[in-house]
């Protein structure tokens, strides 16, 4: 993040203009790859390894090597070579801005001085920023009385720097009573403590697109459902990291299901953190009160299900998908039909759900857990009632550990964690049509 604070500035102060400032960046993502990246190249890793490391990072709040390691995959004297090897970000943007600004080396450091005194960045600061640590670093920007505030801004910069972009940077967090939006789009965790999370555009949209897109690898180019759900599923892996954190600490909270809101106003006590990603800005929401409401009239994120899938010969089993996400829906049944599975209907909730079980009696049905009118639980529970023999897996998010092993009680055969991965996936359907 200190790259695109110092870029800024630079561009404020006519040093650079946004052209050069842009080549820079191009030149620093080239000189500098992700770490799975060179641990594959090495050979210390596998891209099978990678790929699970990059999926556990949705269910731990870890760095990559910290995964790496702990998962025993390589060593920490491994890890710290490759960390050698990738160099520090910090580092190789003052070199290209030298060369390519014909900058001196003690213009440069002048320039730091006077970024540090302009911002009120202490020493301790400055070297956070310049390690691109978030631990040192959100609390500068984002210090709240209330401290669920600052950790849940955490995992959502970590989030989109995992999934979406490390091109990025923030301001410091604002507190406010009410704000008039674009659209805000998120979900509400209740329990111990009652707080919206979101995202919210209030002007220019490509911030919170690139977000949406980003995090479902797809192509969207406006503001619409298929954004909202994008981001309600991003705010999800947020809300499961976040609940996961705070039952460590004996507290528990019931993440609800999805909310999108278009042209209304968020009244009550909150914080937004106003987070820029190439040239637009795009505001985290939190509230700080039970009564603070994220709007008036919720827009209807239902997102039609696709008919159902032709069942040949050498189809390997039958499934039905309920979700009331668009999005999780898809990735599913693209898995499974490109495994040879053949998807018998797909429905958007619990209610719907049942009734699309009764009529195509599928080899194996699979219920997310959060949904509106019935959730994946009540659901189980009726269409258990109706056949004890239906063969049930539960998808859910990060902290829903209670909601799993209620399922499982229940009959439920197995269970699979979002964002999704295909390998796990497909070694449990394989597994429950098998038993």
């Amino acid at each position: 993040m200190f790259c695109q604070l110092f870029g800024k500035f630079l561009i404020e102060k006519e040093i650079i203009d946004r052209d050069k400032y842009k080549s820079i960046m191009e030149r620093l993502a080239e000189s500098r790859a992700k770490l799975g990246v060179i641990a594959v190249a090495d050979g210390i890793i596998t891209e099978k390894q990678a790929n699970e490391i990059n999926h556990l990072q949705t269910t731990k709040d870890a760095r990559f090597g910290e995964i790496a390691v702990g998962e025993g995959y390589m060593t920490e004297e491994q890890l710290d070579a490759l960390l050698k090897k990738q160099g520090s970000a910090y580092a190789i943007f003052l070199s290209v801005l030298s060369e390519a600004a014909d900058i001196s080396v003690s213009k440069v450091d002048e320039l730091l001085k006077e970024f540090q005194k302009e911002h009120g960045f202490t020493d301790e600061d400055m070297n956070g920023l310049k390690n691109d640590d978030l631990e040192q670093i959100v609390p500068i920007f984002a210090f709240s009385s209330k401290s669920y505030v600052t950790d849940i801004c955490r995992l959502a910069l970590a989030n989109i720097e995992r999934f979406v972009t490390s091109d990025f940077y923030i301001d410091r967090i604002k507190h406010i009573s009410q704000l008039e939006y674009r659209c805000l789009a998120g979900q509400k965790l209740e329990g111990d403590l009652d707080i919206i999370v979101g995202f919210a555009s209030v002007g220019e949209q490509t911030a919170i697109v690139d977000i949406a897109n980003g995090f479902s690898h797809s192509n969207i180019s406006n503001l619409g459902i298929e954004v909202y759900d994008a981001i309600g599923e991003f705010t999800n892996c947020i809300s499961g990291l976040f609940a996961t954190a705070i039952s460590k600490k004996g507290s528990m909270l019931e993440i609800t299901p999805q909310f999108a809101y278009e042209n209304q106003f968020a009244k009550g006590d909150a914080y937004v953190l106003p987070i820029h990603i190439h040239d637009s800005e795009v505001l985290l929401f939190i509230s700080a009160s039970d009564e603070t409401k994220a709007g008036d009239m919720p827009v209807v994120r239902k997102i039609m299900a696709k008919a159902g899938g032709e069942v040949t010969l050498d189809s390997k089993g039958t499934v039905v998908i309920v979700d009331d996400s668009g999005m999780s829906r898809k990735i599913l049944r693209d898995i499974l039909e490109e495994a040879g599975y053949a998807v018998l209907a797909e429905a958007t909730d619990g209610l719907e759900g049942v009734l699309a079980y009764k009529t195509y009696y599928p080899d194996i049905i699979t219920l997310d857990i959060t949904m509106p009118n019935m959730d994946g639980t009540e659901a189980l529970k009726e269409i258990k009632a109706y056949d004890s023999n239906a063969k049930v897996i539960m998808i859910t998010a990060a902290g829903q550990q209670h909601k799993v092993i209620e399922a499982l009680k229940l009959g439920a055969k197995r269970f699979i964690t979002k964002p999704f991965d295909k390998e796990e996936i497909l070694k449990n359907i394989e597994e429950v049509l098998e038993g």
